[in-house]
C-alpha cells in the first residue's frame, strides 16, 4: 500500500491515526488532510523526533494498517 491511497481514504484512516498519534489533536489530523509531510512534522512537533524518526513511524503506521485502507 502506497500513501495515496491513505491519502484517498483519509477520513476512514483518522481513527487509526489518532490512535497512533495521541498526543495530535482532533483539529490538527483533520487539517492533516492526508498530506504524509504534514502529518511527519506534527509528530516532530508534538513527539520531539527528527524527521527521519518521524518517517519511519509513518512507515510503520502505513505497514500496520495494510487491510484498513
Amino acid at each position: 500500500m502506497n500513501w495515496d491511497i491513505i491519502k484517498g481514504n483519509w477520513k476512514q484512516m483518522t481513527g487509526s491515526v489518532k490512535s497512533k498519534w495521541g498526543e495530535l489533536t482532533d483539529d490538527e489530523v483533520d487539517q492533516v488532510e492526508g498530506d504524509r509531510e504534514r502529518l511527519a512534522g506534527l509528530i516532530q512537533e508534538r513527539y520531539g523526533v527528527a524527521k527521519d524518526e518521524a518517517e519511519r513511524q509513518i512507515d510503520a503506521f502505513i505497514a500496520e494498517n495494510k487491510s484498513a485502507a
